[in-house]
């Protein structure tokens, strides 16, 4: 294992392999520093741009943004307020504060050295634990894929907390949307209404574009209003500060960085839930475990290590999942799912024993974007502050544009782009009706698949009764239940603290 790491680094940092990391890197600083454009949309925006690369240059590339976007985040939540993604918005509780205090150079390099020593333990989680997760997953048949597909489903549904409800109904849609087409068993075409373009169904990543993209740049746009709405310009903040101090500020604090990093990797391990439950999460623990509780939301630099380790920990957890299980954590290591099958790459248990150099470079993509990230932002801390001040009048048609090429670069056709609109209208009226978008996304991702292993389970074995049978697929139903029910009940209790809330009459003392 340690002669195959040591190989997969020495090949990354070969120019061929540290060009592509480096820039893809600056580029999800970037995406994950201006507000509204998230890691998803730039990891998208950069995907037609790694068809022409090797398998090893294009994965590189694409953990490169995953790994800069993490960290990216903290920049505008710590100096402006403004989350540049939606899992730093913890980090702005204490980021923003400790600017106001006349300490942005603090606030920010908290944030990134803690992304750094977090993504790096995750590192450890990752290059060690993928394979033993690889082969528990050997013990996997139709029925436990099938199981572990509905626990995703049912857990990212129980963390809607509007409308536990509206979080089925979309999970719902998406796997709606994955029966047009041809059957993936038997290749039956089905609801194609005759046409030839419906036969080969919705593309996942125009589709995924138009949701995700498009709808917030809809609505984007809606806010905006009548005169352009433009990020005020601010004078830039003195970055100067001590690395060392910082270091060892967060290094003095063990405890938390360790637990906050299990916290993101966990999280990141489980299908489809995603950074901002992590760094929420990690947060909350943060304020449990302190010894001054109080001092959070008022700079406190605890808030900002358990954010951003957590964060980018749980880019190290969702790469476990898309390498040991083929499973994508999250939209992201979905687009790289998809650039992984253009590439002729199967992803799942075999893949480490298949493509042990690709996997290994993978692995050495990951550890070597993080000394790169903390490089690049030492050159161009500066810079970032006027990026984020470009007029969204200005920004909205340039990302709109960049979206659309990589939606016709996937095959070549205008029906792609038709596409992304259509699905970008749809996502516009869920979001408007607060629908929650995660859950439907999944279910698009997931859909598919639960077809295809319950078909084969039953094909194998026509009792139902093996479902719940078999340990593991019965435990993960189980968990399916269990995350329903707490999640209704979570959602009751929070009814009844508001409504006490809003009954409680007022005392004056």
């Amino acid at each position: 294992m340690y002669e195959l790491l040591i190989g997969g680094i020495a090949n990354i940092v070969h120019l061929k392999y540290l060009v592509p990391l480096a820039v893809s890197t600056l580029a999800g600083l970037i995406g994950g520093a201006l507000p509204g454009v998230t890691i998803t949309m730039t990891i998208i925006i950069v995907l037609p741009f790694t068809f022409g690369l090797d398998p090893l240059q294009g994965l590189a590339a694409m953990t490169g943004v995953y790994v800069g976007g993490s960290a990216g985040g903290a920049i505008t939540a710590a100096l402006i307020g403004i989350p540049g993604t939606p899992s730093a918005i913890t980090t702005t509780f204490d980021g923003f504060p400790m600017t106001n205090k006349g300490q942005p150079g603090r606030a920010v390099w908290l944030g990134l050295w803690s992304s750094f020593f977090g993504g790096l333990l995750a590192g450890v989680f990752l290059i060690g634990a993928t394979g033993e997760l690889a082969a528990i997953a050997l013990e996997f048949g139709p029925w436990e894929y099938f199981s572990l597909f509905i626990f995703a489903l049912s857990m990212v549904a129980g963390l809607t907390e509007a409308s536990l409800l509206k979080g089925l109904l979309s999970g719902a849609i998406g796997l709606l949307i994955t029966i047009v087409g041809s059957d993936p068993v038997m290749n039956t075409p089905r609801f194609t209404m005759g046409s030839d373009l419906l036969r080969e169904g919705f593309q996942f990543l125009p589709v995924l574009i138009g949701i995700f993209a498009f709808a917030q740049l809809m609505t984007d746009i809606e806010k905006m209003g009548p005169t352009e709405d433009v990020i005020a310009p601010v004078k830039t903040p003195p970055l100067t500060v001590s690395h060392l101090k910082v270091i060892w500020e967060i290094l003095s604090k063990p405890f938390l960085l360790i637990w906050s990093t299990l916290v993101g990797i966990l999280i990141g391990v489980l299908p489809a839930i995603g950074g901002s439950a992590a760094t929420v999460m990690a947060y909350d623990q943060a304020k449990k475990f302190s010894r001054h509780p109080e001092r959070f939301g008022k700079g406190n630099p605890e808030g900002i290590i358990a954010s951003e380790s957590s964060c980018n920990a749980n880019v190290g957890g969702s790469l476990v999942t898309i390498l040991a299980f083929g499973i994508p954590g999250d939209a992201v290591t979905a687009v790289m799912l998809g650039a992984m099958t253009i590439h002729g790459i199967q992803s799942g248990p075999l893949f480490i024993t298949q493509e042990p150099k690709l996997a290994y470079g993978i692995f050495a993509a990951y550890l070597v974007a993080h000394p790169l990230m903390i490089l690049i932002m030492l050159l161009s801390a500066r810079v970032f502050l006027r990026v984020v001040t470009v007029p969204k009048s200005m920004l909205i048609p340039i990302v709109l544009v960049f979206c659309m090429i990589g939606a016709f670069a996937l095959n070549n056709i205008v029906w792609d782009v038709w596409v992304l609109l259509i699905f970008g209208f749809i996502g516009y009226a869920l979001v408007k009706a607060r629908f929650p978008l995660a859950p439907l996304i999944l279910g698009l991702i997931l859909g598919d698949q639960i077809e295809v292993n319950l078909v084969r389970a039953l094909m194998t074995d026509n009792d139902p009764w093996l479902f719940f049978t078999r340990p593991i697929s019965g435990v993960l139903l189980l968990l399916s239940i269990a995350s329903v029910v707490f999640a209704l009940w979570q959602h009751r209790r929070s009814q009844k603290r508001a409504l006490a809330q809003t009954d409680e009459p007022d005392v004056d003392f």
